[in-house]
């Protein structure tokens, strides 16, 4: 009967331990995946703020290049596009490397910003500026989608 009664505390414990490994694997992997997500959401932030910084650079640039601005004027531009297009490639990076499921969509929605560049009417720019637009909703879109799977 005392061996029965040891072989029982034997196996409660170890079935016990077990319990509790089991429920402390599946709580680190729930820290880590909610750590992935809140990089991941930060980086998407920072790419979408600097996107749409450059988008706006850029129609300020190619608009006054259009309209035949002072060339002191276009070569500021110039020079503020290139600090905004600069601020796209660390959140471009980060994204490409924490979800590489997303490296097409955040590619797309980089060089479609990058695309307003060198457009020969106001017209063009507009309709590249609202590509550039619609490929940085497509890439929310898409890591939302992702984002939202369990």
């Amino acid at each position: 009967m005392e061996i029965a009664a040891a072989v029982v505390a034997v196996v409660g414990t170890v079935l016990g331990a077990g319990v509790v490994g089991v429920q402390q694997y599946y709580v680190a992997r729930a820290q880590r995946r909610q750590t992935l997500r809140g990089r991941v959401l930060t980086a998407l932030s920072e790419l979408n703020t600097a996107l749409a910084d450059h988008r706006r650079a850029m129609w300020v640039r190619e608009d006054l290049s259009l309209s035949g601005a002072a060339p002191a004027d276009v070569a500021a531009a110039r020079e503020a596009s290139h600090l905004t297009r600069s601020a796209v490639t660390a959140p471009q990076v980060a994204l490409t490397v924490l979800v590489p499921q997303l490296r097409l969509d955040v590619n797309a929605a980089v060089r479609a910003a990058y695309d307003m560049r060198g457009s020969t009417s106001t017209e063009l720019l507009a309709s590249r500026r609202e590509s550039a637009i619609s490929a940085a909703d497509s890439l929310a879109a898409a890591a939302a989608h992702l984002l939202s799977r369990p």
